[in-house]
């Protein structure tokens, strides 16, 4: 096997034809490249170059090695230039996913703001869906995923929540809690709840569809859906009940389907997940971006309703 210093004094001598010029070129000594040459064409079992006072130009078995081995070497080099910048550079790409729909315009705000900052990466946006996403982070096709958390397991990172949301329980049309102004996560004991795939992790499961109630009673398990929408399906089908966030009656409204606010439950929060071997520059910009995305987005919500609740306070005084 031959080192990489070997190759380089090779290829370098097979480029130059001058062992002066080629000890120049690399900062050794004349003496250093014949030591070395010689040492292969003993390793190799032939000559590699044809030597007089005056000339050195490659044999024919030479030639062919040099023309084999210098893409091999340019290939080297630009896969480690490639590792180099997505180390430590924000040039490139990068690949970023969203799940449910009401994640993308977060995610969008994201990459514009990211392309103002980053202009040397592009960004490639794509969908995944529940029984896709976590493996499209584990096998890199995917670098940064924005979902619901928890998201843990497998070495993943969750980073700063972005978007927040009350919890409502999706059932159908016709079921008797539809009519509830209201609903305790209590509920869940008493009504089959739809669960996830099987690719979502433990943690998710726990915090979305427990196996027992806040006071310790069971939950009956319901059918399960691979993706969203057939997991509302299966609700509208009257298979069972499922808890969702408050977004879901914008992004899915149907006829089939009501969704009830849970008072008793924590919110549901969502940020950005990537594998912690993927740490890059590249990963951590985007995480900056969005996360500063999010928060003008929050600070320009909080002045549109101090600004309402003003004009409706002026109206009333008027």
């Amino acid at each position: 096997m031959w080192e990489r210093h070997e190759v380089e004094a090779f290829l370098t001598l097979a480029e130059e034809l001058h062992f002066g010029r080629t000890a120049e070129r690399l900062g050794v000594t004349t003496g250093r490249i014949s030591q070395v040459i010689g040492k292969l064409e003993r390793r190799t079992g032939a000559r590699l170059f044809e030597r007089t006072s005056r000339t050195v130009r490659p044999t024919a078995i030479g030639q062919r090695l040099a023309n084999d081995l210098a893409p091999l070497v340019v290939g080297f080099e630009e896969a480690v230039r490639r590792a180099v910048d997505a180390g430590r550079g924000v040039t490139g790409e990068l690949r970023v996913a969203f799940l449910g729909e009401w994640t993308a315009p977060v995610l969008l705000r994201a990459v514009r703001l990211f392309g103002e900052r980053h202009p040397g990466c592009r960004v490639d946006v794509r969908e995944v869906q529940l029984f896709n996403s976590r493996p499209s982070l584990l096998d890199g096709s995917v670098d940064l995923l924005i979902a619901a958390y928890p998201f843990d397991g497998d070495g993943l990172v969750c980073g700063p929540v972005l978007l927040s949301e009350r919890r409502v329980l999706a059932v159908a049309a016709g079921h008797p809690l539809a009519r509830e102004a209201r609903v305790s996560v209590e509920v869940l004991g008493d009504h089959p709840v739809v669960q996830y795939p099987a690719a979502t992790s433990a943690g998710f499961k726990r915090d979305r569809t427990p196996d027992r109630t806040p006071s310790g009673r069971p939950v009956p398990k319901g059918p399960v859906g691979n993706t969203f929408s057939e997991m509302l399906t299966l609700v509208a089908l009257g298979q069972g009940v499922l808890p969702v966030g408050e977004h879901s009656r914008q992004y899915y409204p149907r006829p089939d389907i009501a969704y009830v606010p849970v008072h008793d439950a924590p919110p549901i929060e969502r940020g950005l997940v990537w594998r912690e071997s993927n740490t890059t520059e590249r990963v951590r910009a985007f995480v900056r971006a969005a996360t500063d995305a999010a928060t003008a987005d929050a600070t320009a919500r909080e002045a549109a309703a101090t600004e309402a609740a003003a004009t409706d306070a002026a109206a009333i005084d008027e």
